[in-house]
């Protein structure tokens, strides 16, 4: 308390509109505060009558209608005062958001609230970001095969060539059909030619290999015996195209094709100037093939380019092989070649061996850590084949556990280096033809892939439509900074959803959002991992320093966004990302957004520093940097530092928490009031909210006015909040089902222990002059709650919490008589009248029957008939 003293400076003594104690505060120095306040009104009384009484040359007043007069006066302007004062009072309690709101309209915290518990669910921050790093796995030997964990691309792709026959039977012996491989297999051998389409690392070229392995087995089954053998199947150069491969098997060329050959060619349609072939050419190239008894097999990526191509006779999507599949194949692999290589005797002595570690490597897989590290939902080929390597590894005795975790982990961030490895490589090389002015491929083109992959990485649980329209904005980020001197530019009609669901492994789910209190249903959508956003994440900051500067912007306009499923999850990745780099997040996101004009900017602001405050490693900077600023701060830093104070995590405990909510609120005229209260009453919603009350209580009864208000303020909001208006993230919270309740009545239902303090509390702000007005409109919001229902359609609606509350908040027959005097009010309210019925059930559940209450009360049937 000698903190709050100093920080409001000296004590003045109680007004007249003090808050009035209660004659029944169970030994809590109620009686000793009453004496204490009386003692203070007689003595300014006393002052007052003695200037008067000897007024300016010391003569007493000589006619009586004087002294009249002068004591009308006197009461004339302790009412004024008492007017000004329910005014200020009144004007503390407004909604420290809606004062400020930007041109938007009003922030909705009760939906932000939600959006925030549900963006956290894709970050971690249980663990610390740079444990990651330090455990990062570039690479690693497991016995004698090199495992390249960096997703480094080649210099140069597979060029054209004959594919060796071991690693046609490799792919025989560990490849997983996809669904339809048959419907796939029949329509090559129907049409000798297949335009294969599949994102990329999805396994589409093994399944290629796979069908032209097939086929062209029994093509050279059905040939002539006496033909000379050649390579079965063979890869073709992309530089070439399909022109090419088709004059290659015709006219001149013909002779050198041998009959039952299989063809594999990648068209790489992403490629600037890249043109897909005509449906002619197709046909041309059929033909070819039919000609010569051969096959082949187009490998291209979906999206917009290929789309004409998947369309077409030839055209076919390859699904992904299924994950659990792929996986315990590959393990099969590691462990057949491993127990042949140590085990010799009898065969079921081998079977045993590789069935005992096949069951093992599927429990380790199948463990919290183990799958929380890997973060996919599903798998790709490759990846299946490092997390069977891995699973080997650490069960052959050749990896840690932690080595394991960590190679785990690297799936994640391999493919966000896939994603963003060289993206605007392509704009460095200039085309042109002769006597042609250089030109140069549009930067929006190729951004906006790489910009829905950080939108989603941020926003992801969001609408599409959300995640959709933030990335069109970051991509136009994008071009600006690379290419300043171009107008960026995009085609409108060359999206293709389902590709970019497919090429950023992403998916859609039902789900609802809010609006205006409402939820409606609506399709969101996700990473098909939670390791994917993070190291996304990751991957953009850490990696690219020159993406900091449009991302940044772009997360400033994030900030601007009215809707809380926005504004929301950026803030939340955006201290994600401060946690990578705060110095340089302080620099250019916390500090520009705390000490904005718009009161989002700075709910942002704290959203972020309280995201960043969860990780050990960036707690104490977060404490200390809010500390200051509720001590020495601007205004707005002041504010904002309030915002994350209420979140409970931006001070070392509940009592220093407080204790700057405390500095913040009394400050100045209480121009802060309405937001140090409004996050005081936000820490009601923890555990420890009896600590709050005790310190509510105390500063009713401080001899600082300034401190009275506060706690009369907070009284007033904690019976005016709803739960869903201030409920932090807990989802365990017992308070969670009660959304649309009242706090004071949801905290009375739930926690009996708090049902004296909170009525001590409202009592006297019903009976402080100042805060009478406020407190009583409050109380009636209490009341009128009764007729809402709860989250599961109860008609019972906020009854028990009032049940609770009344009888110990209506301990005297004023009270009794207060109440009568509201519920009459209410009645008779022509715009909303409450329901006789109604009237009666609350006034049984302010007054329960029993003998004791019934004989020492005997008015109280009276009461109770006059409002039926």
């Amino acid at each position: 308390m000698a903190e709050e003293q100093q920080a409001g400076g000296a004590a003045e003594p109680a007004r007249d509109d003090a808050p009035a104690p209660r004659a029944d505060q169970r030994g809590r120095g109620g009686e000793r505060g009453r004496d204490d306040r009386e003692r203070g009104r007689d003595k300014g009384r006393g002052g007052e009558r003695g200037q008067g009484e000897q007024g300016g040359d010391g003569e007493r007043p000589g006619a009586e209608g004087g002294e009249s007069r002068a004591g009308e006066d006197e009461a004339a302007e302790r009412e004024q005062e008492r007017e000004r004062a329910a005014g200020r009072f009144k004007e503390h309690t407004r909604d420290p958001l809606a004062g400020e709101e930007s041109e938007d309209g009003p922030t909705d915290l009760a939906a932000a609230s939600r959006a925030r518990r549900t963006s956290q669910l894709l970050f971690d921050t249980g663990r610390d970001w740079n444990s990651f790093d330090r455990s990062y796995i570039g690479s690693a030997h497991i016995g004698d095969i090199h495992l390249r964990m960096d997703a480094r691309q080649p210099l140069t792709g597979v060029r054209g060539g004959p594919v060796p026959d071991e690693e046609l039977r490799r792919l025989r012996r560990v490849h997983v059909e996809p669904e339809g491989y048959v419907r796939l297999r029949t329509a090559l051998t129907a049409r000798r030619l297949l335009v294969l389409g599949a994102a990329p690392g999805t396994g589409r070229t093994s399944t290629a290999l796979s069908l032209l392995d097939e086929v062209t087995a029994q093509a050279r089954d059905d040939a002539d015996a006496a033909e000379p053998p050649a390579a079965r199947v063979r890869r073709v150069d992309p530089e070439g195209g399909v022109r090419q491969l088709a004059d290659s098997l015709s006219g001149e060329g013909a002779e050198q094709a041998a009959r039952g050959t299989g063809y594999l060619l990648k068209l790489e349609l992403s490629r600037p100037g890249a043109v897909p072939p005509e449906a002619m050419d197709l046909d041309q190239l059929a033909a070819a093939l039919a000609a010569c008894g051969s096959y082949a097999v187009l490998v291209v990526t979906v999206g917009s380019a290929a789309n004409p191509l998947l369309a077409g006779r030839y055209g076919m999507l390859c699904p992904p092989a299924d994950t659990q599949e792929l996986l315990t194949t590959r393990l099969r692999e590691r462990v057949e070649d491993h127990v042949a290589a140590v085990v010799d005797g009898v065969a079921g002595d081998a079977e045993r061996r590789v069935a005992e570690l096949l069951r093992q490597a599927e429990e380790l897989a199948a463990r919290d850590e183990v799958t929380e590290a890997v973060g996919l939902a599903d798998l790709r080929p490759a990846e299946a084949e490092l997390l069977a390597s891995l699973l080997a590894g650490h069960l052959l005795e050749e990896l840690s556990y932690e080595e394991l975790l960590a190679g785990c982990r690297s799936l994640a961030a391999r493919q966000a280096q896939e994603w963003f490895a060289g993206v605007d490589r392509a704009l460095t090389a200039q085309t042109a033809g002769a006597g042609e002015q250089p030109t140069r491929p549009e930067a929006a083109a190729l951004f906006h892939p790489v910009a829905s992959r950080i939108a989603l990485a941020v926003l992801g649980g969001a609408t599409r439509s959300a995640v959709a329209t933030a990335a069109h904005l970051l991509t136009w980020e994008l071009s600006v900074q690379s290419d300043p001197d171009a107008t960026p530019t995009r085609p409108l009609f060359c999206d293709d959803p389902e590709s970019e669901l497919a090429l950023s492994r992403a998916e859609l789910t039902d789900g609802h959002v809010e609006m205006a209190g409402t939820e409606f249903a609506t399709r969101l959508i996700w990473y098909r991992g939670t390791a994917l956003p993070g190291a996304v994440l990751s991957e953009v900051w850490d990696r690219h320093f020159p993406v900091r500067a449009p991302v940044v912007r772009w997360l400033r306009l994030l900030a601007d966004d009215p809707r809380a499923q926005v504004w929301v999850r950026a803030a939340v990745a955006a201290g994600e990302l401060c946690v990578r780099d705060f110095d340089h997040g302080h620099a250019e996101l916390v500090r520009p957004l705390a000490e904005a004009t718009t009161a989002r900017r700075r709910v942002f602001a704290a959203t972020l520093l309280d995201q960043a405050a969860g990780h050990a490693s960036h707690r104490a900077v977060v404490r200390g940097l809010v500390g200051d600023w509720a001590r020495n701060g601007t205004r707005e830093l002041r504010w904002t530092a309030a915002m994350a104070l209420g979140y409970g995590n931006a001070a070392a405990s509940v009592g220093d928490t407080l204790d700057a909510l405390a500095r913040i609120g009394v400050r100045g005229e209480g121009e802060q009031m309405a937001v140090a209260s409004f996050n005081v009453v936000r820490l009601l919603t923890r555990p420890d909210s009896a600590a709050v009350l005790r310190r509510m209580s105390d500063w009713t009864r401080h001899r600082n006015p300034a401190y009275q208000d506060l706690g009369l303020v907070t009284t007033v909001r904690l019976a005016g909040h709803e739960v869903a208006d201030v409920l932090a993230d807990d989802p365990n919270s017992d308070l969670g089902e009660r959304g649309h309740w009242p706090l004071m009545l949801a905290l009375a239902a739930t926690r009996p222990e708090l049902v004296a303090p909170m009525a001590d509390l409202m009592w006297t702000a019903l009976n402080t002059p100042r805060s009478k007005e406020v407190a009583t409109d409050a109380f009636e919001t209490l009341l009128r709650s009764a007729v809402r229902k709860d989250s599961k359609g109860s008609a019972e609606g906020t009854k028990p919490g009032l049940a609770a509350l009344l009888p110990a908040l209506l301990s005297t027959e004023a009270d009794r008589r207060r109440l009568d005097w509201l519920l009459r009010r209410m009645m008779n309210d022509p715009d909303d009248p409450l329901p006789d019925a109604l009237a009666r059930q609350l006034w049984r559940l302010a007054t329960p029957r029993d003998g004791a209450d019934q004989a020492r009360r005997p008015e109280r049937h009276e009461v109770e008939e006059s409002h039926g």
